[in-house]
């Protein structure tokens, strides 16, 4: 059980797709600018990932290595036609927003990452936890950079005005903004990073000392 759960937290933070691996941007700074873009993206990435890592695994034994690339790309967009087909009927306003950048999940970076380097190498269980823990972690950031963006950048929290509208910066609502928190956020994870890697070989220490 450890295992699968270190597999899963693995994505939340230690290998985060954006924040340290950082594959897959042009997607997440494009959406992050309301909540719900970032809600929405997410959770559809989550699900694209699940169901191809899962799928993949199951039959990795099957796929010959010469054809691997293509049968991945066909698992992966089979998956994405159907996010996209359920926004369009169910979340038509969502999917406007989200525009091109919902059918262009199937050559996102992460997806076909974490399908070649893991799930194609391991059994469904600990792909499914690892597509989940990739998923989640990237969900995570996605809203983190869509909150401030939205609350500094237009006032509006899922469409509610939180902050006066001349009390803005729309500067946060804007791509360079998007940049900005985004950078942030990378070197607010840099440094929690450096400060537990300091303090790992001194309680290494404390410990063998006692």
């Amino acid at each position: 059980m450890k295992k699968y759960w270190n597999i899963f937290v693995n994505g939340l933070m230690k290998e985060n797709p954006l924040l340290v691996i950082m594959i897959g941007l042009c997607s997440s700074l494009a959406v992050t600018t309301k909540v719900s873009n970032g809600l929405g993206m997410g959770l559809a990435m989550t699900f694209v990932l699940l169901m191809s890592e899962i799928i993949i695994s199951i039959f990795r034994k099957l796929i010959p290595d010469s054809i691997r690339i293509p049968i991945f790309i066909i698992v992966i967009a089979s998956f994405t036609t159907i996010v996209d087909l359920l926004m369009q009927a169910y979340l038509p306003s969502l999917s406007e927003a989200m525009g091109v950048f919902i059918p262009l999940i199937v050559v996102n970076c992460i997806i076909m990452g974490r399908v070649e380097s893991f799930a194609s190498k391991h059994n469904p269980l600990e792909a499914a936890c690892d597509a989940l823990g990739m998923g989640f972690g990237y969900l995570w950031v996605l809203c983190g950079i869509s909150l401030v963006r939205e609350l500094l950048g237009s006032g509006l929290f899922f469409g509610l005005q939180v902050i006066p509208e001349d009390s803005v910066i729309t500067f946060f609502a804007r791509a360079p903004g998007g940049f900005f928190v985004f950078g942030m956020f990378i070197a607010v994870t840099k440094a929690i990073r450096s400060a537990r890697a300091k303090k790992a070989p001194v309680q290494k220490n404390e410990e063998v000392a006692k």
